[in-house]
Formats: structure tokens, C-alpha cells, sequence
């Protein structure tokens, strides 16, 4: 049987942050307004290797800036229809730190402010003094 990876353990193998600005940003921003703004905005550092996602008022456009070792990237997304849907967040936050499987969602088109985690068996590993218990017992 092949195993295939849960989208919980995508997120937990991802080694990049991916930062969301919650509030609009104005799509003519270049590299460095934008760089700019992840200090002002999301109080991080746009040198790192983490992804910094901003969206448009209309919400119908994004923008991805990251480094790549000698200088920055930028990804532009235009929706001809429709908008992005966005988590929701915290009244007054931001910005909010997304999983690699939220971002993949928003950019599928998936309505994440619609998705409910269910509740999941997970398994207690076992610990020494449990086992003493069962043996005990």
C-alpha cells in the first residue's frame, strides 16, 4: 500500500512561513514598497526565506514576495473572475501566519471562511507509566 501525506503532515514537513497582511494593499507596490510593508505590516524581516502574501481591495488580485538568495521574487495573481477567499481573522490583527495546505486552498479557489475542522481521533502514545498501569492492572 502506498502512503500518501496528509495535508497536516504537508504542513508540518513545510519549513517557509507564509505571511498574510490582512488589510488592502495597493497593487502598484513594487519589491520595495512591499518589502517595506512586511516590516511596517507583519513585523517580520523581508530577507527571510518566508512568504509575504498581499491582496488587493477588490480582493480580486494577489501578490507573493519572498527573497531567493541574491534578490527578491514576486508572483502576481489576477483573478478575471471572482476573489480570493480569505481565512478570518482576529478583529484588529495584522496579519496572520498561514499553513502551506490554507495558501494552496486560496489560490485553488477554495472559500476557507466555509471550512469546518472536524473533530479527529489521534492516538496518545504511550508513556512508561501507562504501560506500568496496564501490567499493574
Amino acid at each position: 500500500m502506498i502512503g500518501l501525506p496528509s495535508l497536516r503532515a504537508l504542513d508540518r514537513m513545510q519549513g517557509t512561513q507564509i505571511w498574510l497582511a490582512v488589510e488592502a494593499t495597493d497593487m502598484r507596490c513594487g519589491f520595495d514598497r512591499l518589502a517595506e510593508r512586511v516590516r511596517a505590516v507583519i513585523g517580520q524581516n523581508p530577507l527571510s526565506n518566508a512568504l509575504f502574501i498581499f491582496r488587493s481591495r477588490q480582493g480580486d488580485r494577489l501578490k507573493i514576495l519572498t527573497w531567493d538568495r541574491d534578490g527578491f521574487v514576486l508572483w502576481y495573481k489576477r483573478l478575471e473572475s471572482g476573489v480570493f477567499k480569505l481565512p478570518r481573522v482576529k478583529d484588529g490583527a495584522r496579519s496572520v501566519e498561514l499553513r502551506a495546505s490554507e495558501l494552496a486552498m486560496i489560490l485553488d479557489g477554495i472559500d476557507m471562511t466555509k471550512l469546518k475542522r472536524v473533530p479527529r481521533y489521534e492516538r496518545r502514545e504511550r508513556t512508561r507509566q501507562d504501560n506500568e498501569e496496564k501490567i499493574a492492572v
